[in-house]
């Protein structure tokens, strides 16, 4: 696989590159924002499969270079930073990023997120084709002001398109197919990130705090405590 690794640190980027290399990654450097950008233009060869983006970078902003990135490509993006903030992890997912990996990190949890974002976003990955069934295509899923295409992979509130990302859209899905039903975290992790790695949690985490946020409804996904969570069908 491909991989671009924006980091603007020469030092922290050849330590990580060895690493990434002896792990089967083709690696590719950029020091900066625009470096990124040009790296992710069509002609410059093959795509990647994963973007590792450092916010701290000297030129622009990384949830600026983000944002950017996410209107050129569907390419997965972990942010890669020091900013532990709950409000700084969802900041990067509203603007399309997969995942938020927090430094310091350990390099096997860093190479474990990576294959699971890579895995989710492989063709077939769409809610393990929860798109499609073999009796036609699913009608959309009405709860109360919330409508769900799962073909199309649209979500609005009150006829408002609200955009989510791939795994905000998976998740909500999921939990929208079976109302009022618990869901075990394992359970969601295993169905959505196809994974059973335990670190994976804090990502969920801050999915259902962005997914709350999105929707404008706290209330909609119900935490139930140390269990997992639940959608609860809004009246209307």
């Amino acid at each position: 696989m491909r991989l671009l690794l924006v980091e603007d640190d020469n030092h922290v980027a050849a330590a990580l590159s060895a690493i990434l290399s002896r792990h089967g990654f083709e690696v590719t450097h950029a020091r900066s924002g625009e470096e990124a950008l040009q790296a992710l233009l069509p002609d410059s060869g093959a795509p990647f499969g994963v973007v590792l983006l450092d916010l701290g970078l000297p030129d622009q902003d990384g949830f600026e270079v983000c944002g950017k990135i996410r209107k050129r490509t569907a390419t997965p993006v972990i942010m890669v930073t020091a900013r532990a903030d709950v409000r700084s992890r969802i900041h990067g997912l509203n603007l399309g990023a997969d995942d938020y990996v927090v430094k310091p990190y350990d390099t096997m949890e860093l190479l474990a997120r990576i294959h699971a974002v890579s895995r989710r976003t492989a063709p077939q990955d769409p809610g393990h084709g929860a798109d499609e069934s073999p009796d036609g295509p699913h009608p959309p899923l009405r709860l109360g002001p919330v409508t769900i295409e799962l073909p199309t992979r649209q979500v609005s509130v009150n006829g408002t398109t609200v955009s989510l990302t791939r795994k905000e859209f998976d998740l909500l899905a999921l939990l929208a197919q079976r109302p009022g039903v618990v869901f075990r975290r394992e359970q969601i992790i295993s169905e959505v990130w196809r994974t059973s790695w335990e670190g994976t949690g804090r990502t969920l985490e801050v999915h259902v705090a962005s997914l709350r946020s999105k929707l404008r409804m706290p209330a909609l996904i119900e935490t139930v405590r140390g269990v997992g969570y639940r959608l609860v069908a809004p009246a209307g």
